[in-house]
């Protein structure tokens, strides 16, 4: 009989507070169109990196360690955490807070609704073979400047191909396999470098449009060494 009262008291606690219950599993197709804001940074194929690591098996992986990229900040490698549900969670919660010091950009997501779909998609997308497809066939990777999808370098229309770079004052004057020159404030175009599969060709620099008003573009190269080679400076 003495124990009636408690137990009574115990079951109407539990039933008075229906919000301490499991918070419901995240959709992961809202979480996929959420993942579309981090495609400019992660890629979802094994190492295939970008700025940011590939997120590819990240379920389980210490932070800082995955040998293809060489860019973790020294507070990632530091840290020692282990990337699980709830240590993913809180990092993008905000990663500043929970791992002081490190260099990824993005603020952070405040709202645990939508966390937790972003979760829910990540977690199968990055077990092996899950990476989904986008509309082309390739796997949802990275985003250039604009949000194209990042284009493969390797065959190359006359108008994407450099043939020669002018540079006179200010300006760089780009001329193209069809024939055209283009003309760019210098501080307008950028050149960059591309080893991976999706690179171009050497010899065969590519211009890439950067930017929203139609006045920026990347040149890029097979290897930094090509970069001098292709710049005249005539006017």
């Amino acid at each position: 009989m003495n124990h009636i009262l408690p137990v009574a008291i115990v079951m109407f606690l539990l039933a008075a507070s229906p919000f301490r219950a499991v918070a419901e599993p995240g959709n992961a197709a809202n979480g996929e169109r959420m993942y579309r804001a981090c495609v400019a940074c992660h890629s979802l194929e094994p190492n295939r990196n970008m700025t940011g690591p590939s997120l590819a098996e990240v379920w389980n992986r210490k932070s800082g360690s995955l040998a293809s990229f060489p860019r973790y900040s020294p507070a990632l490698k530091s840290a020692g955490i282990v990337w699980t549900d709830d240590t993913l969670d809180e990092w993008i919660k905000d990663p500043q807070h929970f791992i002081p010091g490190n260099t990824m950009t993005f603020a952070g997501m405040k709202d645990a609704r939508q966390r937790a779909d972003l979760l829910a998609f990540l977690k199968d997308a990055t077990k092996p073979g899950h990476a989904p497809k986008t509309e082309g066939g390739n796997q949802m990777g990275g985003m250039m400047m604009g949000g194209g999808a990042v284009p493969n370098l390797k065959m190359l229309d006359p108008g994407d191909r450099v043939q020669a770079i002018d540079h006179c004052g200010d300006s760089y004057k780009v001329a193209t396999a069809d024939g055209k020159i283009r003309d760019f404030w210098e501080r307008n175009l950028r050149f960059k470098t591309d080893v991976s599969d999706d690179g171009p060709q050497k010899a065969s620099p590519a211009i890439v449009p950067a930017g929203m008003m139609g006045d920026r573009a990347d040149v890029i190269f097979a290897s930094p060494d090509e970069i001098s080679a292709f710049i005249s400076h005539r006017c």
